[in-house]
């Protein structure tokens, strides 16, 4: 069977990998102190950009070594995976000293930190993105063979800061909201990326009851919200070329080890899998807060969804047999081909990255490797 050549591919990785030490330190040289307010977004250090450039490419060798057919720049040049893109827009800003969010970090011990808040401060418009400039250096500098995926912020709406803005009309808002969406993806398009994803908090929010009252207290029920999400995505996504391949990856929080949501996709799966035109999902699947694999039954043909059965979120190296299981309970509810292997979330969604050593995350990536080669023919 020849090579699976459209992604998601059967062996792959959400995006952002743990940032080293050297970039760390380089952002405290060049950017000051890491306080809660600093550097939230782009930054225009020449410094810091000669260690990003060095950092990313000695990154792209690393995934390129175990044979991975996706990378990413690790998401280096960020300090957290969702504000990069959008804060070099017009009409955004962002907080998180003294951020009040419903939303928070948790732990088996409860609510440890609040989320950051992001404001609308104007009209919302699109410029030209450091998102944008940041592929154009992966494209660069990949190997021929690689396929360099693109990550980025996939919005919410409907929230206070959103509600008391400049805009009266929630129509106008996701007007403006798409059209910027949909620059930023011919910005992407024409400078040669053709693998681009879209990291979603926002459905698997819907899947948490805890949450939904938060929702209703915007305004609609939170069925009402996924129908309009959907909506939204596609008229941001329809129309790109037939080669550019569009994946979501659902995420229920992922900070350090921390999450923020939890519950299965049995609410969202009908919409998610049939009304969304998107080619594939990376789903959560690492523990059971995300539920079971019932939900794949929805998941139609000429769809695949990559199960994030391998954890980001600690050192365990997850054993061969036991994630060969798991791939077959999810075959129970959809077919084989359908599938694909990978790690539930990035290993680094913010600077501080997730418990374990740059050695553990590429253990964890071989892993995924193996296990896709001894399961489909056409991984490799």
């Amino acid at each position: 069977m020849a090579t699976r050549l459209k992604p998601p591919f059967r062996a792959d990785h959400v995006g952002s990998l743990l940032r080293p030490q050297r970039l760390k330190d380089g952002r405290e040289e060049f950017l000051g102190p890491q306080t809660a307010e600093a550097a939230l977004g782009p930054h225009d250090s020449a410094d810091l950009r000669a260690i990003e450039d060095d950092c990313i490419r000695d990154v792209i060798k690393m995934q390129e070594s175990t044979g991975l057919r996706t990378v990413t720049d690790g998401e280096f040049r960020r300090r957290s995976w969702w504000l990069e893109m959008v804060m070099t827009w017009d009409g955004f800003s962002a907080t998180r000293e003294g951020a009040q969010s419903p939303f928070g970090w948790k732990n088996e011990k409860g609510k440890q930190q609040d989320f950051s808040s992001l404001f609308i401060n104007g009209r919302i418009g699109w410029r030209e993105s450091a998102v944008v400039k940041a592929f154009e250096f992966l494209r660069d500098n990949a190997s021929p063979g690689s396929v360099p995926k693109v990550t980025m912020h996939c919005f919410m709406g409907g929230d206070p800061a959103i509600r008391e803005s400049v805009y009266s009309d929630p129509d106008e808002f996701w007007e403006d909201l798409v059209a910027a969406y949909r620059q930023e993806f011919a910005a992407l398009v024409a400078a040669g990326a053709r693998y681009i994803q879209m990291d979603d908090v926002s459905i698997p929010f819907i899947c948490d009851p805890d949450y939904a009252e938060v929702f209703r207290s915007w305004g609609a029920s939170p069925e009402e919200y996924l129908s309009q999400y959907a909506r939204r995505i596609n008229e941001v996504v329809d129309g790109l070329p037939d080669d550019v391949s569009v994946t979501m990856h659902q995420c229920r929080g992922n900070r350090e080890g921390l999450w923020a949501a939890e519950g299965g996709y049995d609410p969202v799966a009908e919409v998610l899998f049939n009304e969304i035109n998107v080619d594939g999902y990376f789903l959560e699947y690492d523990t059971p807060r995300a539920g079971g694999f019932e939900p794949l039954r929805f998941l139609p043909k000429g769809k695949v969804v990559a199960i994030g059965i391998v954890s980001s979120k600690n050192p365990v190296l997850e054993d061969a047999d036991a994630l060969k299981r798991r791939i077959d309970d999810a075959c129970k509810h959809t077919e084989l081909d359908r599938l694909a292997l990978a790690p539930q979330c990035g290993f680094a969604s913010s600077i501080g990255g997730n418990p374990l050593s740059e050695d553990q995350q590429k253990a964890k990536i071989e892993r995924i490797i193996e296990v896709a080669g001894d399961v489909w023919p056409d991984a490799n």
